[in-house]
């Protein structure tokens, strides 16, 4: 993918649209100061090049009842193509896994998995997560509190 070629007034649309996916785009207008037309066609353009993916509703999980996060290291027993896919494709299916990177070091991936708390994190460790075949060793960690929340930057 070509990289885009963004400048000051891109970083305010964006800003303005990270702060309010919802604005309509005489809102992003007014607050960046540009007319309408110009906006309009700059986000297209950002659409295209793939730096806005989307848009979507950012949603609180404490709110809806999975308040219990869990930070889980894996190791996979190899560390092949095949491997990798048949364990990426595993964890795509359960709903508890909300965010999962491949990472370098001595763990090969790192998810966040979001319950009800500590017996329904046991279930699905247990009940699912234990049975994704390649996976040699797991290590947990509870978080105590958030100190940072944040989107991509665009100062």
């Amino acid at each position: 993918m070509k990289e885009a070629n963004t400048d000051q007034l891109d970083m305010a649309i964006l800003r303005s649209l990270q702060k309010n996916g919802r604005a309509t785009i005489n809102e992003i207008s007014e607050t960046v100061g540009l007319s309408p037309s110009p906006v309009a066609r700059r986000v297209r353009i950002l659409e295209e090049y793939g730096v806005i993916t989307g848009y979507a509703a950012l949603i609180d999980e404490v709110a809806l009842g999975y308040g219990f996060a869990v930070f889980v290291s894996v190791k996979l027993d190899k560390q092949v193509d095949d491997s990798l896919a048949k364990f990426e494709a595993a964890i795509s299916g359960f709903p508890e896994v909300v965010d999962c990177w491949l990472m370098t070091g001595n763990r090969d991936y790192l998810l966040r998995i979001a319950t009800r708390g500590l017996a329904d994190f046991e279930r699905f460790l247990v009940g699912k997560f234990t049975k994704v075949p390649g996976v040699a060793s797991i290590e947990s960690s509870i978080p105590l509190r958030r100190v940072k929340a944040g989107l991509a930057r665009t100062a």
